[in-house]
């Protein structure tokens, strides 16, 4: 989420339905102004390490990964475990958790660190696929635990960050846990459950699609202990965290970034039997090597927060042949830092934001400013990147289709002009040619919308470069959400409707289909450069 009004940005609001933190109309954030073209871990006792304890009948762990593009393949025709959902989260302290890594390697540990008022609890970890419609599978589930209910979150006052600092409850080796997403079910013994989510990431990247998880913006976005980046106990953004921890649960169910913007993305890119590499933002701006050698590198839904490291380590990739995908609105806009926890490197996620001037690292020893890439005294606009130029926010728009014989439209049967309601939303990206642009750009969607009262366009973009990599972006953070529509799934389909899931289905599996075959200017039309044509410019 973006935006400001003489200082002030936009706060979250209480939610409705249960659903907190989530940067569109229907999860509660107050209306965000509209842009314009402005081109301006908590140390715990070492316990036990969990293995496999009590696994349940005919569902035994998944095999060792291997390096080959095709290791997931054993993995993918296993059965699935339907009961994956939650039925009873319950209130918010009857159990909740948080691990003290964002990833792991097959085989490595984590500490699990949980809180409860029940007197146990026993945690299922299901990985995120396809699994024949499932959807997930049981991969390992613990003996019960004894609970207990954890110390109040700590407060630290200069930056207000928000800790858990919790006592570790469980260590746990991933030991035949193939890769790729997680959600830990936590299930108390008075039946309340709570996710904890958790990327076991890829060996390698070489000729895979990659996944990159934006665990970075689903920290920003966290109210746990009551604050975020974006506003205070009291609502206010004035009082909001300056750094937000890791070392905390996730507010609402857990997972709820995971699941609105990232898990049917997931699920479908497991379903084509592509050769994919799971990944976060934490592990891409730590180590280029995460993406070398990959044929695509897939932004999800919702992917606002990136460190500069990230950055340069993404438009290298694409440089080198790795074509790129932004799956939502929206990326790329803040500049962040990791810091370090109380016990780990890379555990907090410092974002001065509009206070930016106040951040020592800042003002004494001149790092870049974290706030909105596209602000001096650093100027350097996602466009470049992206190709489109995050606008505003909020609007509900149809997704009006401009180049019905672009590749990616190939089998949707979408014409000239085809509209596809709500599509568009709630918060939309757009070519903007006073921006940094690609100098040779394709339009192929063009979306009128109205936000804040003012008119204005949505834009799906492609560009190339002279490496081969394709780059596309859908100019909205809904289309993820979109892979769900009219099923009642995890996202909230904002009034889509299954015409609508079956255009961008076809639509995302052209686009994987192709990205995964290497860089899609080798084996794809040129984008036609239509900017001017259709900005008259």
């Amino acid at each position: 989420m973006s935006g400001d009004d003489a200082g002030q940005e936009a706060r979250p609001r209480a939610p409705r339905g249960g659903h907190g933190g989530h940067a569109d109309g229907s999860g509660g954030l107050v209306r965000r102004h509209f842009l314009g073209a402005a081109a301006a871990g908590a140390a715990g006792l070492a316990l036990p390490t969990a293995t496999g304890c009590d696994a349940p009948s005919g569902k035994t762990p998944g095999p060792a990964p291997g390096t080959g593009p095709d290791d997931l393949a054993a993995e993918r025709a296993r059965a699935g475990s339907p009961d994956w959902r939650l039925r009873a989260p319950g209130p918010p302290e009857a159990v909740e958790g948080y691990t003290d890594t964002v990833s792991v390697r097959p085989g490595e540990e984590f500490g699990l660190y949980v809180s409860t008022t029940a007197p146990g609890f026993r945690v299922s970890a299901y990985r995120v696929g396809w699994y024949g419609g499932a959807q997930a599978r049981l991969v390992w589930r613990s003996p019960r635990i004894a609970g207990q209910h954890q110390r109040r979150p700590r407060l630290l006052p200069d930056t207000r960050t928000v800790r858990a600092d919790w006592r570790r409850t469980l260590a746990v080796r991933t030991t035949g846990w193939p890769p790729g997403a997680y959600l830990l079910r936590l299930d108390a013994d008075h039946g309340h459950q709570r996710y904890v989510p958790l990327i076991v990431r890829s060996g390698t990247a070489d000729g895979r699609t990659v996944l990159m998880h934006a665990v970075t913006t689903w920290q920003a976005y966290n109210r746990w202990g009551g604050y975020s980046l974006y506003a205070g106990q009291d609502g206010a953004y004035r009082t909001r965290s300056l750094a937000v921890s890791f070392d905390r649960p996730y507010d609402a169910n857990g997972a709820e970034k995971f699941l609105v913007h990232e898990r049917a993305l997931v699920v479908l890119a497991e379903r084509l039997g592509l050769p994919l590499a799971y990944t976060t933002s934490v592990d891409v701006h730590r180590s280029p090597s995460e993406l070398r050698g990959a044929t695509a590198v897939l932004s999800l839904g919702h992917d606002e927060y990136w460190t500069p490291q990230q950055r340069a380590h993404v438009t290298r990739a694409r440089d080198t042949g790795a074509n790129l995908a932004f799956l939502g609105a929206n990326a790329c806009f803040r500049r962040v830092r990791l810091d370090p926890g109380p016990s780990a490197a890379l555990r907090t996620v410092t974002c001065y934001k509009t206070a930016y001037r106040d951040d020592p690292s800042f003002a004494a020893r001149h790092e870049p400013p974290t706030q909105d890439f596209r602000l001096p005294p650093a100027a350097d606009p996602e466009s470049s990147l992206t190709g489109v130029f995050y606008e505003g926010y909020p609007t509900d728009a149809p997704y009006v289709v401009h180049q019905p014989d672009h590749w990616l439209f190939a089998g949707t049967g979408a014409g000239r002009g085809a509209s596809f309601d709500h599509l568009v939303g709630v918060e939309y990206d757009r070519v903007t040619p006073e921006a940094p642009t690609p100098e040779k750009l394709e339009i192929i969607a063009h979306s009128p919308l109205v936000c804040a009262g003012r008119s204005s366009h949505a834009d799906s973009a492609y560009y190339t470069v002279a490496s081969g990599a394709g780059v596309f972006a859908t100019g909205t953070m809904r289309w993820v959400e979109a892979l769900m529509a009219g099923t009642g799934d995890d996202g909230r389909d904002h009034g889509m409707d299954a015409r609508t899931r079956a255009f961008v289905t076809r639509t995302t599996e052209n686009l994987l289909r192709a990205f995964a075959s290497g860089p899609a200017a080798r084996t794809r039309p040129a984008p036609r450069n239509n900017v001017a044509a259709v900005y008259g410019t």
